[in-house]
């Protein structure tokens, strides 16, 4: 259940950084939240099928960085 939820999480997240990003220009934050948005699907994947519990929330942190990255330049 706390996978389903956590997923769920990240998708919302994702959704809302990809969003970000577009309205942004490039600069260094976007950049460096594409970065942080390409490192953390993988992660999420790998953290789904090998790890699971408290560690699928490195991902959605690496998310969270990254919107609140974009939210303070737009």
């Amino acid at each position: 259940m706390l996978d389903l939820i956590v997923l769920l999480l990240c998708c919302w997240l994702g959704w809302k950084v990809i969003k970000l990003a577009l309205k942004t220009a490039w600069g260094l934050t976007k950049i460096a939240a594409s970065i942080l948005l390409a490192l953390a699907v993988p992660m999420l994947i790998g953290c789904l099928l090998f790890a699971g519990g408290i560690v699928l929330l490195v991902p959605v942190a690496m998310l969270a960085i990254a919107f609140g990255l974009l939210k303070a330049c737009v």
